[in-house]
């Protein structure tokens, strides 16, 4: 199964260029509010109308502005989860659930469906309940369960955490984690926490200003994401300006030291990243090494997160390390922090 989007939709100030595919996987459209994730997911649902491009699931067009193909809502067959739910109030978990399955005819069919939905987000308990006498959580796996009673070819979830309280988010991902993993078709997950995108989604899409950054698999996302704004919406810390000097050579901007990179660095190469852990302290100068001080340090439950001043005042790292590396901040700073090549990523 297959999701390949080409689209493009205008708005006052802003306009949407979505050109991505997805597999029979779980894939994160990871980007900032305001980026176009949202608008992306009500395109392929046939919410919103894009002026022109294409839209086709599994071989089966869905939108084709050029053949004058729109396909309402209720033949896409996608389940979309929007973030308030959306669940009719007037109606229990059970009567909710029994909406998505109208066009089965056979009641015991009907009633089975809905049994199969119930057990799975395990509601067996709650059937008869109003969603006003549902917590949050509760809520979000009766919006689950009439979604998956649909049997959505794509299952689309657009910020699913983002009315749950601190305490119920563990226990809620945990149960979207194991949807998607059990879930035969694509899955997208429009999140702004690269963390919940690193988790739960195997492919992620990046997005700025309505643009598609990046797109991959989500391990190589993260270590190579290319693009500077791509970099910092996966939560590299350090963006450090650079010139290119060869295929596998820059020269950092201030700090005038020269770094050896592992992945070939593009013409137009502008930064490297290096995310904050994966520097290491060193006592002598080499290689990929940089003269620092350590300035403020925090503490976190697991490890430090440290704030390194140039000894020349070119600029500031961010280090972060591992408690079991290092018990307690460091009396006096390191000489130099080293990057290994294979933890440079060139950006444009």
């Amino acid at each position: 199964m297959s999701l390949e989007v080409t689209i493009a939709k205008r708005f006052e100030g802003f306009t949407l260029h979505a050109d991505f595919t997805a597999g029979n996987t779980a894939a994160a459209i990871l980007g900032a509010s305001g980026c176009g994730k949202s608008m992306t997911l009500r395109c392929i649902a046939g919410v919103v109308k894009p002026d022109s491009g294409r839209i086709v699931l599994d071989g089966r067009v869905l939108f084709d502005s050029e053949k004058g193909i729109d396909l309402p809502p209720q033949q896409r067959n996608v389940g979309l989860l929007f973030q308030n739910y959306a669940l009719f109030p007037n109606m229990t978990v059970e009567q909710n659930i029994l909406c998505a399955l109208k066009k089965e005819k056979d009641p015991a069919a009907r009633k089975a469906a809905c049994g199969s939905a119930l057990r799975a987000m395990r509601l067996e308990e709650l059937a008869h309940r109003l969603p006003s006498e549902l917590s949050g959580g509760q809520q979000q796996r009766a919006a689950l369960a009439r979604l998956l009673a649909g049997r959505p070819r794509i299952l689309m979830l657009d910020e699913p955490f983002s009315a749950l309280d601190s305490y119920l988010r563990e226990e809620v991902e945990g149960e979207v984690g194991s949807l998607f993993s059990n879930f035969d078709g694509t899955a997208l997950l429009v999140t702004h926490d690269r963390n919940e995108a690193y988790r739960l989604c195997r492919e992620m899409i990046v997005m700025d200003s309505g643009e598609v950054l990046r797109a991959g698999t989500t391990k190589e996302v993260f270590a190579d994401p290319r693009r500077l704004t791509a970099a910092r919406l996966t939560g590299c810390k350090n963006i450090l300006p650079c010139v290119r000097v060869d295929e596998h050579h820059v020269r950092l901007t201030g700090w005038e030291r020269e770094l050896t990179v592992a992945l070939p660095v593009p013409e137009g190469c502008c930064a490297v990243g290096i995310r904050a852990h994966d520097f290491a302290p060193e006592a002598a100068d080499g290689e990929n090494r940089m003269p620092v001080q350590v300035g403020a340090s925090s503490e976190n439950p697991f490890d430090w997160n440290m704030i390194c001043t140039a000894a020349d005042d070119a600029g500031k790292l961010w280090w972060k390390v591992s408690k079991t590396t290092l018990s307690s901040p460091p009396p006096q700073a390191p000489a130099y922090l080293r990057v290994a090549p294979e933890n440079i990523m060139p950006l444009v």
